[in-house]
This record gives structure tokens, C-alpha cells and sequence, in this order.
């Protein structure tokens, strides 16, 4: 296989990313600074830019600071830091936020977060002359995924299931966890059959040629979010003001990501990154599209869950008889009670 010195670029690039420790803080409960601001924890992403790191950015918290404890590569480990209390807030697959609480974790969703769209997808490939271009091909073959049990499952699993194959025969793929620096060339290597690709790591893969894409999220579940922020219940209760001002700043930062250019999107990550001064560096954010969110300023929408805990139902993952509006919560997003009647606010004013 001959890799583009663009493309080896961008593989080390990821290499590097996905070698860094996660860490997780084991901090105390949430504490003020000198200011009288609520200081909240998370983990961060390598080399990325969070909703809530752009509305720090932005100036658009008041009374909330944030306190990055490291890093995650993982939406599950991310929200378990929340819910055992080492971190207060965290973010993942609306699946696995459903199979969290669904054990018992007291954590509710706040504000949608990452989702697919036209430029903002992930696919699912074989070689080109495998034979394998359609959903019925892929009945005993193996399938490398990031993770089981969370979304490239669940998305691949329901898709087969649309398309008429039945549980006994869903049931003889094999579904192998590669991590995402390998899976072109564990497809190129013939070790796995299908593969699936996301972010620049599937820019960087269709470069090289020779794909076959047989399907994509968008093409299963249209423009729609498939992730969400969480926070612990009890946070929430006692922090309702600070929770308020986290999900307002969060939500204004995402939207001003909505309307403003790709061009000034990736300068302001770039900046953030320049000034933040952690391990990392600002080629990955060069690569930013879009949102991937359709909703303004991440209102989430019912549906991002019923989805997934229908399907978590049929395969067996979670018990029927889920209130999915238990989930989650829009009650802190300004833009799903009118709060900004415009989106002038977003272009650098102050709330109203």
C-alpha cells in the first residue's frame, strides 16, 4: 500500500493522539474559585477543541470555570467519570447514556454535543473487488468497529435489520474492536472484511483509494445528533444556577459554530489550542467541517433517543418500558424557550 506523504501526516497525526494516557481525575465535589465561579471538571479530547473549552473561549460563562483533569478517547469511560464523581460533566453515544442510566448511574443529558451530517459522517467500507457492496454480504463476515456495544454497533446492527436480515443471521458476523489508526489497514490486510471509518481518518483512507463505501450513518438516520453532555442529578440539583450558566455558554458557542465560517471556526480552535498550552497540537482541528449537529445551539431532540433505546430494546442491551424523556433535559438551553429570539447574540454580544 503507497501512503501520500499528506496522508502519512495525518496518520502519525492520529497515532500520537490515540497514544496519549487517558487520565482521569479523582477530585473532590464541585468548589468555587476566588471569583465566587463554580469550578467544574472534565476530560478533555486530544487535540480537539469541546463546546464548552469554545464558550470559555468566547467569554460566555459568568459564573461557571472549567478545570480540565485530562484527557478521554472513550464517551463510556468519559460519563462513568461523572457518575462516580470524578468528574462533573462528560459526554458520549445517547446509547450508552441510556445503558448507564438504565444500570442505575444517576446522570441526565443537558445539551446534544456531536452528531453526523452531508460533511460530518461516519462510513462503513470493504475493498473495492471484495464482493461485498451490499447488507446480505455481510452475513458471516467480520466487521472491525471502535467499540462494542456503542455506536458504530448499534448504527451497523440497526441497518441490517432495515434491510431484512434476520437476528440468527446479524448474529454470525463477527464484530472485531480495531482501534481507528488501524482499520485501513486491517481492511487493506484482509484481517477484518468491512470497516468503519470517521473524522480524518477516513479522509485520509479514501485518499489512498481502492474503498468501497457500502453505507453511511446519514443514509440510516438522516442529519440527526448522536450524542450528549451528562451531568450528575445531584450536581443539577445543587447547582442549578452554574449548571444553567454551563449549558447556556455551551449551547451559544455551539450555535456561533453553526453560523459562522469553517474558516473562523478552525482559527478559533487554533487559538484556544496556541493558548491552552497542553500536550496536542492544531493540525487535527484543521480538519473541522461542520457541527454535525442539525438543531440550533444542541436542543435535544426526543427522537436521538428513541432511536437507540428502541434498538437497545430489540437486541436485548435494555428493558422495554424506557421513558426516554428521563434522559435528558432541555431546560437550561436558552434556545429551546426562546431566550434568543435571534442569533445576533451569537456574533459576540452579551446575553440579553
Amino acid at each position: 500500500m503507497t501512503i501520500g506523504r499528506g496522508t502519512a501526516r495525518l496518520l502519525a497525526l492520529l497515532l500520537s493522539i490515540l497514544a496519549l494516557p487517558v487520565l482521569a481525575g479523582c477530585g473532590e465535589s464541585a468548589t468555587t474559585d476566588a471569583d465566587g465561579r463554580v469550578v467544574l471538571r472534565y476530560q478533555g479530547s486530544p487535540s480537539q477543541v469541546l463546546w464548552p473549552e469554545l464558550a470559555e473561549g468566547l467569554g460566555y460563562f459568568e459564573k461557571v470555570r472549567l478545570q480540565w483533569i485530562g484527557d478521554t478517547t472513550s464517551g463510556p469511560q468519559d460519563i462513568q467519570s461523572v457518575a462516580t464523581n470524578q468528574a462533573d460533566f462528560g459526554s458520549a453515544f445517547n446509547g450508552s447514556v441510556a445503558k448507564l442510566r438504565a444500570a442505575g448511574a444517576p446522570i441526565t443529558s443537558v445539551i446534544s454535543v456531536y452528531g453526523s451530517d452531508e460533511q460530518t459522517f461516519h462510513g462503513y467500507y470493504s475493498l473495492e473487488g471484495s464482493g461485498i457492496t451490499e447488507p446480505r454480504h455481510l452475513i458471516g463476515k467480520k466487521v472491525g468497529i471502535n467499540t462494542l456495544g456503542a455506536y458504530h454497533e448499534y448504527t451497523i446492527k440497526e441497518w441490517l435489520h432495515r434491510k431484512g436480515l434476520t437476528d440468527q443471521e446479524i448474529g454470525s458476523i463477527e464484530f472485531v474492536v480495531v482501534p481507528p489508526i488501524n482499520t485501513e489497514r486491517a481492511l487493506r490486510e484482509k484481517q477484518i472484511d468491512v470497516g468503519n471509518l470517521g473524522t480524518i481518518i477516513k479522509d485520509a483512507a479514501l485518499l489512498n483509494g481502492g474503498l468501497h463505501e457500502i453505507f453511511r450513518d446519514t443514509g440510516l438516520i438522516g442529519d440527526l445528533a448522536i450524542g450528549t453532555t451528562v451531568l450528575r442529578d445531584d450536581f443539577i440539583a445543587k447547582n442549578r444556577e452554574a449548571v444553567a450558566d454551563f449549558v447556556q455558554g455551551t449551547a451559544r458557542a455551539l450555535r456561533w459554530a453553526q453560523l459562522h465560517s469553517r474558516e473562523e471556526v478552525v482559527a478559533k480552535f487554533t487559538e484556544i489550542i496556541e493558548r491552552r498550552g497542553r500536550a496536542g497540537n492544531t493540525d487535527f482541528v484543521r480538519h473541522f467541517k461542520s457541527t454535525g449537529i442539525p438543531i440550533p445551539g444542541g436542543v435535544i431532540a426526543e427522537q436521538e433517543f428513541v432511536l437507540w433505546t428502541d434498538e437497545g430494546v430489540r437486541l436485548g442491551l435494555l428493558e422495554p418500558g424506557i421513558d426516554v424523556k428521563r434522559l435528558f433535559t432541555n431546560e437550561f438551553n436558552p434556545y429551546s424557550n426562546g431566550a434568543y429570539a435571534t442569533d445576533a447574540d451569537e456574533n459576540g454580544g452579551k446575553r440579553n
